[in-house]
């Protein structure tokens, strides 16, 4: 710690397309306060940033005493150029193309603000304290699952961002040519595949084909499906949701066959809501894997290939933080950009 001492003070903000979280963080105590929102899309990108900052602000305020403020994170969905901090036909913030959010919140808020993708800041979390740490790597590959399909890369301690802050969009690469729609215009992208979302909507189409009378059943006992009740269903023996989520597993096998053939990382985690149902995707997502990646099938932890390799060779494991991983990566994120640029705390 260079900042003070592990009592400054961090504002991390998570921005979702349903919900919108904000927590104050120490690196002493952890998170000390949260607040969640439903993100206001309807209202616009000016009316979430006002709900946001204000929320910003209420945090700071409530723990101004005894804390000095180290800096502020925000985790977005992208694609997200940066260093803009400017957002580009981001497919789950639906009327934000072209937006502004860095320069908006810090005209808001007079204060610096720095951004990332959201799964970013969540693979900067995995690597501070969850899977990274544990396995002692310092270079991995995250997926998150969720509404849509993030991706955020570690090289050697540090994110990888590409030319302008695009890279790690392993979400809209496509799977299946002449697959379901994305949000991104693309068909077939893993997104359109294997988020929450894709979930959801593949059991829809099974219910309107009459092919799911279970899922159909359900449908009419929640009135809308969530990836949850999907998996509940699946676990509870039903034919149709068990297999929602081994074609979902297979997409992602694929996807992350091609990251393995092309990385060579010793690590990949997935995260994510999807993530939770490790157990319904996991059989079929090693099957793909042993198939389509030679580089796996060498380097496989006990493979001929994995000795020296770090972690023990290369591992395909579940998030450990779950949903607090994009709130813990904003308040990371805002420490280590103060602490890189020798920003004094306010």
């Amino acid at each position: 710690m260079t900042i003070e001492n592990g009592q400054s003070l961090t504002i991390g903000v998570d921005l979702g397309g349903t919900d919108l979280r904000v927590a104050a963080s120490t690196v002493d105590q952890g998170i000390l306060d949260s607040l969640t929102l439903r993100t206001r899309l309807e209202a616009g990108p000016y009316c979430v940033v006002d709900d946001m900052c204000g929320a910003i602000t209420q945090l700071i305020d409530r723990h101004s005493n005894g804390h000095c403020l180290a800096g502020i994170g925000v985790g977005s969905p992208g694609p997200l150029e940066l260093p803009a901090g400017r957002l580009h036909h981001p497919p789950n913030l639906p009327g934000w193309d072209g937006f502004p959010l860095l320069d908006e919140m810090e005209k808001r808020l007079s204060r610096p603000v720095v951004i990332e993708s959201d799964a970013n800041v969540a693979a900067l979390a995995e690597y501070a304290l969850g899977v990274g740490k544990a396995l002692g790597v310092d270079s991995f590959c995250m997926l998150t699952l969720g509404t849509g399909v993030g991706n955020g890369i570690i090289l050697n301690g540090r994110l990888w961002h590409g030319a302008n802050g695009m890279g790690g969009e392993a979400g809209h690469v496509t799977i299946y040519p002449d697959g379901p729609l994305c949000g991104c215009g693309n068909n077939g992208c893993l997104e359109a595949c294997a988020s929450a979302t894709a979930l959801i909507n593949a059991a829809e189409r099974m219910i309107a084909d009459g092919k799911a009378p279970g899922l159909a059943a359900l449908k009419r006992e929640h009135s809308s499906l969530t990836a949850l009740d999907l998996a509940t269903a699946a676990r509870q023996g039903d034919a149709d949701a068990k297999l929602i989520y081994e074609e979902a597993a297979h997409a992602l096998g694929i996807c992350l066959a091609g990251l393995i053939n092309i990385l060579n990382l010793p690590l990949y985690v997935i995260g994510g809501g999807v993530a939770t149902s490790w157990d319904l995707i996991e059989r079929s997502l090693f099957q793909e894997l042993e198939r389509r990646s030679y580089v796996y099938a060498l380097t496989a932890p006990g493979r001929a290939a994995s000795k020296g390799m770090p972690g023990g060779g290369t591992k395909v494991l579940p998030a450990k933080l779950g949903s607090e991983a994009g709130l813990l990566g904003a308040c990371i994120l805002a420490l280590q950009s103060a602490e890189l640029k020798g920003v004094p705390c306010q």
